[in-house]
Parts: structure tokens; C-alpha cells; sequence
């Protein structure tokens, strides 16, 4: 890898990181694209990155991160589920999820299904709840189940929680702020487990190349996560959902006459 493949990464995953279309997958895809080696030090990088883009969501809601106990409390209910689950399969991830781009291509093209049949059939709650302290622990702990299944590359960790918020009568930007704010417990978590299991490995080089990508994902997050929450306000998940389809058909015969 080098500093242009860490910059084109970064820009990958400040843009995907909250649309529901699996910001890991499309690390995976692009890497691939670029020829990068798939060595240890890529796959940490594909995890720690995330933790660029998820910056921007404490700097943009660092009041409700800090200072609001309720949406604190709500954030670690759905929190633990992923927590114990990441821990436990992560040598499983690590090994033999992470670099594995069938996965990504099949999690992308049935979730894409998925999102376009589950918009297709919805019906929009009028009384939905409108803010996140009215969240029950109840939907936070079901919300961190389903954000859990983010484990594997190409479900999306955006897609997975929101969709369980609008199935539990939350309102959309509603659930697309708390999957927000849970992305941080979640990605320091996975992010700081990784890096003490490989940082020692890392290069001076690759520290670096970490951090152009960490700086770039962060800058891009930022502007991502503003029209993100704009789109949503008008339109449902079916355009992201074709994109899934489409991508990965076109990546399977891409890869299948490239191997």
C-alpha cells in the first residue's frame, strides 16, 4: 500500500461509512480494485479507518455523547450485544471474513433485495417516535442485535440498525442519528482491540498511512453524514438498494473474467 491507496481509501470510507451500502465491503472491493496486498496490516486498516469517519460523529454531536445521560445509557444498552459478539468472533472475522470478496459481493446483492422489498412494503408510522430519549431499552438492545450482524463484510452496519429502528416505529432520522452515535462505542471498540492485537507489527510507513487514511475518512465523514440525513428526510433506501444489486453483479463478472 501507499499514500495514494491510503488517501483513496479514506475517501472510500468517509463516503460509504453511514449509507447503508457496507463501508467494510466496499474498503474490501476497493482495495482489491488497486491491487493492494491483502496482508494483516490491510486488514487492521479496513477496521481502524472507520474509527477516521466515526470521528465526525463526535464532533458533530459531541453535546448528546457527553452531556446527555439518556442517550448515553440508551447508546450502551445497544452497545453490548455487538460488544459481545465482535469479541467472541473476532479471530473468525479477522481470519476468514475480512478479505473474502464473495462475501461482500453475495451480502451486498441480497441486502440490496432486502432494502428494496423492505421500502417497497413499508408503511410509515405516524406516530413514530421522533427523538432519541424516547428510545426503550428494549429497541436499543434489538437495534444492537441487529447492528451485530454488521460482523459480516457487505451487510452494513447503517443498513442493519436503521431498518431495525424503522421496523420498531422510530422515526427515520430518528434511528439514522442513533446508529450514528452507536457507530462510536462500536468502532473505538473494534478499532482499539485490533491495534492492540497488531499495532506492535506496524511499520513506521504503515502508522503513517493509517493516519493519512484516519485524516482523510474523517473529512469526508463530515460532509457525508450532512447529506445523508438530507436525503433521507425525502427518499427511502430503494436507491441504495438497486446501487447494492447493480455493484455487486457488475464486481462478480468484473472479477469472475480477472482472476
Amino acid at each position: 500500500m501507499n499514500i495514494l491507496d491510503a488517501v483513496f481509501l479514506g475517501i472510500i470510507e468517509g463516503l460509504t461509512e453511514f449509507l447503508p451500502v457496507s463501508s467494510t465491503g466496499h474498503l474490501m472491493i476497493t482495495a482489491r480494485l488497486l491491487k493492494v496486498p491483502t496482508t494483516e496490516f490491510l486488514k487492521s486498516f479496513e477496521i481502524a479507518i472507520q474509527l477516521g469517519a466515526i470521528s465526525s460523529v463526535i464532533v458533530l454531536y459531541f453535546r448528546s455523547l457527553v452531556l446527555d445521560h439518556e442517550i448515553i445509557k440508551r447508546v450502551c444498552v445497544a452497545f453490548l450485544p455487538t460488544a459481545v459478539i465482535g469479541l467472541a468472533l473476532y479471530k473468525v472475522i479477522k481470519n476468514y471474513l475480512l478479505g473474502d470478496v464473495r462475501i461482500v459481493l453475495l451480502s451486498l446483492f441480497l441486502g440490496g433485495i432486502f432494502l428494496i422489498v423492505f421500502e417497497t412494503f413499508r408503511r410509515p408510522r405516524p406516530e413514530a417516535e421522533e427523538k432519541i430519549e424516547a428510545i426503550t431499552y428494549r429497541q436499543a438492545f434489538l437495534i444492537g442485535i441487529a447492528q451485530s450482524l454488521a460482523v459480516i463484510p457487505g451487510v452494513s452496519r447503517s443498513a442493519a440498525t436503521i431498518i431495525a429502528g424503522l421496523m420498531l416505529g422510530l422515526k427515520r432520522t430518528t434511528i439514522a442519528e442513533f446508529s450514528f452515535l452507536l457507530a462510536v462505542p462500536t468502532m473505538l471498540a473494534a478499532t482499539a482491540l485490533d491495534l492492540l492485537k497488531t499495532a506492535h507489527q506496524f511499520t513506521r510507513e504503515e502508522a503513517g498511512l493509517l493516519a493519512v487514511g484516519l485524516l482523510v475518512s474523517f473529512l469526508v465523514a463530515l460532509a457525508s453524514i450532512k447529506f445523508f440525513l438530507s436525503f433521507i428526510k425525502k427518499n427511502s433506501f430503494i436507491t441504495f438498494g438497486v446501487y447494492r444489486i447493480l455493484i455487486a453483479i457488475a464486481l462478480f463478472i468484473f472479477f469472475s473474467y480477472n482472476q
